[in-house]
C-alpha cells in the first residue's frame, strides 16, 4: 500500500511543487520548454541505448547463453524511458539515471541478485525476490502447475546442494545414418 501511496499521491504532488517552483524562478514557457527538451533528449537516448542493449542480447543468445542481464536492462530502461516521458523533473532525473549506462548496470545487477531461474528437464522455475509468494498461495491455485513439479534443486537428506556436471550420450539421427 505505501508503495501505491508514494507513486500515486506523495510523487505527483511533489511534481507539482518543483514545476511550479522552476515555473517562479525561469518562466513558465521556458519551464515548459525544458519539460519537452528531456523528453526528446530522453527518447534519443532511450532509442541508442535500447538498440545497444538489444544487440548485446542478441549476440549473447546466438552464442547460446542466456541474456540475463540484458533482459533486467531493457527492463529498466523501459521504466527509465516511460519516467523521461512522464512530465516533471523529479522523474525525469529518474528517468536520466535509469538510461545512463553505469546506474543501469549497477540496478541491472541488484535486480540479478534478487531473481533466481534454473532451468530443468521437466519445466522452468523462477522466483523473483527470494520470498514466498506475497499472496499466500500458489500462482495457479490448486491446479496443477502446467509446468509440471517444480524443484529449483535437488538436495540430500541433509539439505544440501548437489551439484554436478552430465554429457549428453543420446544417439542423434545424423550419427545413427553414419553408422549405415
Amino acid at each position: 500500500m505505501s508503495v501505491f501511496l508514494f507513486l500515486f499521491i506523495v510523487m505527483p504532488v511533489a511534481e507539482m511543487a518543483v514545476l511550479i517552483k522552476v515555473g517562479g524562478i525561469i518562466g513558465v514557457l521556458n519551464t515548459i520548454g525544458l519539460v519537452l527538451l528531456t523528453a526528446v533528449v530522453g527518447a534519443w537516448l532511450l532509442r541508442q541505448q535500447g538498440l545497444a542493449t538489444l544487440l548485446k542480447a542478441n549476440q549473447r543468445l546466438n552464442s547460446g547463453e542466456l541474456p540475463a542481464k540484458e533482459v533486467a536492462e531493457g527492463l529498466i530502461l523501459a521504466v527509465g524511458g516511460a519516467l523521461l516521458l512522464t512530465p516533471g523533473f523529479i522523474t525525469d532525473t529518474i528517468g536520466f539515471l535509469c538510461l545512463i549506462p553505469g546506474t543501469r548496470h549497477w540496478l541491472a545487477a541488484q535486480a540479478l541478485k534478487r531473481m533466481v531461474v534454473s532451468g530443468q528437464s521437466r519445466g522452468f522455475y523462477f522466483r523473483a525476490g527470494g520470498g514466498q509468494n506475497p499472496f499466500g498461495q500458489d500462482p495457479f491455485g490448486d491446479r496443477e502447475n502446467p509446468f509440471g513439479q517444480q524443484r529449483p534443486f535437488d538436495r540430500n537428506k541433509n539439505g544440501d546442494i548437489i551439484e554436478g556436471e552430465y554429457r549428453d550420450e543420446t544417439e542423434s539421427d545424423r550419427d545413427r545414418i553414419e553408422k549405415k
